[in-house]
Order: structure tokens, then C-alpha cells, then sequence
């Protein structure tokens, strides 16, 4: 069966895919674009930052590489992102057009020219999903906050222009955002101060077994086999 000439995928591949595994070599995407051991899922506080944003506001910094989440008048929650490659780069105001839990990811027809191993389709939940678990889509454009199989790219310029969290994050991110959110992704640094917060240090963890984060890093226990033909 060839997945790229198919317009959807029956039910029942979907689950045989997500039990057996596509090859991890193939499937990683964000793989192809380096490797580092530092992992910043700890990294994640609450901030003072400008009042002229609104509580439910996204302001995404590439220069800061960090996602600041409004959630009272003077106050957010900021995250670590991945920013976008230099012949990447872009800025503007969107807003949240749609929000999809364990999303598919099809990669275009220019990324498969530069990395010829990438599969034609990879289904929503798979550990090797390069949108991770949640993505938050912006506007009409191809642009999305979403997670990653890839969680030590966070804080390097390695996107194609999408903001990259780690998994734990956007799932957070994602509960507290609604459709109709204005994002405003800038260059701008701003300079902003840790608050004590009531919330302690940040442990994150996620219903799916697939993953597992604390202040140590972010760990995926998952088992890979290939799915002969599959990717054929």
C-alpha cells in the first residue's frame, strides 16, 4: 500500500502503525536537523512581563527563543522554543485558527526533496511525530505551536518557521488557550524578571505512557519496530 496516494488512511492502519512503530530513522524529522544533550524542560517560568498585553495573549520571541503566555496583567508563563532556521525567519500577528490533539504530520514536497528518508505520512500519537502531541494552528498559514519527537533541538534556530515546545508544554499551553487567541510572533527581546510563583518547581507529566518528563529531562519510553512495506 502506498501511503501517499491514498487521501486518508483507514482506521484500522492508523492503529496497526501506531502499535507496531515506523522505522525511528525515517519518521524523525526534526532528527535531520541536529542533536544536542542539553534539554530544557525544566525550564519553564513565570515572568513578569509589559501590561499592554492581555491575559490569554501569546507573544512568541525568536530572539528570545522563548513563548510568553499571558495569564494575568503583568504576568505570564514562559516557555523555551525552537526559532526558525535564518532563511526561516518571518514575524507577524495570527491568531489561534485551530486546536488538534495527536495531530498527523505529511511533510511538503520540498522537505522530502531535501531529506529523501522522510515518510510520506507519520499518524497523530506516534512517538515519532515531529508535531508531537498538541499543535495550536495559526491563521490560514502552514505555521503551528506544536510539540516534538526531538526535545533537544528546543532553544536552537533548527524550525522551518513552526514554534517547536516540548511535549509537556504545549499540552499545557494548549488548555489554556482558545481558539481566537491573538499570537503575536517578533524579534523583540524583552527583558523580563522571574516571580515567585505558588506552583512550586515545575514537574510535568502527561496521560499518555508514551512520555515522561520531571526536572531532569524529558524521557520517551516507546518501542520502535518496522513496519515492512509501510513506507513502500
Amino acid at each position: 500500500m502506498r501511503i501517499g496516494s491514498q487521501s486518508f488512511i483507514r482506521p484500522a492502519v492508523l492503529a496497526l502503525a501506531l502499535t507496531v512503530g515506523l522505522d525511528a530513522s525515517a519518521a524523525n524529522a526534526q532528527f535531520f536537523w541536529g542533536s544536542s544533550s542539553r534539554n530544557t524542560i525544566a525550564d519553564r517560568q513565570v515572568v513578569a512581563f509589559p501590561k499592554v498585553y492581555k491575559p490569554g495573549e501569546i507573544i512568541v520571541s525568536f530572539a528570545d527563543r522563548r513563548l510568553y503566555n499571558v495569564v494575568a496583567p503583568g504576568k505570564a508563563i514562559s516557555y523555551p522554543v525552537a526559532a526558525p532556521r535564518p532563511q526561516s525567519r518571518w514575524q507577524g500577528v495570527l491568531r489561534i485558527s485551530r486546536k488538534v490533539v495527536d495531530p498527523v504530520w505529511t511533510p511538503t514536497p520540498e522537505m522530502r526533496r531535501e531529506n529523501p528518508s522522510l515518510p510520506a505520512f507519520v499518524p497523530g500519537g506516534h512517538p515519532r511525530n515531529p508535531l508531537g502531541r498538541r499543535a495550536l494552528y495559526l491563521g490560514n498559514t502552514l505555521y503551528r505551536i506544536h510539540g516534538t519527537d526531538a526535545p533537544w533541538t528546543i532553544g536552537k534556530a533548527v524550525s522551518r518557521g513552526c514554534i517547536r515546545m516540548h511535549n509537556p508544554h504545549v499540552a499545557e499551553l494548549f488548555s489554556r488557550t482558545k481558539v481566537g487567541a491573538k499570537v503575536t510572533v517578533t524579534w523583540q527581546r524583552f527583558d523580563v524578571a522571574a516571580l515567585a510563583s505558588g506552583d512550586g518547581p515545575y514537574r510535568a507529566t502527561t496521560s499518555s505512557s508514551a512520555y515522561r518528563a520531571d526536572g531532569a529531562g524529558l524521557h520517551m519510553n516507546w518501542r520502535a519496530e518496522r513496519l515492512q512495506n509501510y513506507l513502500r
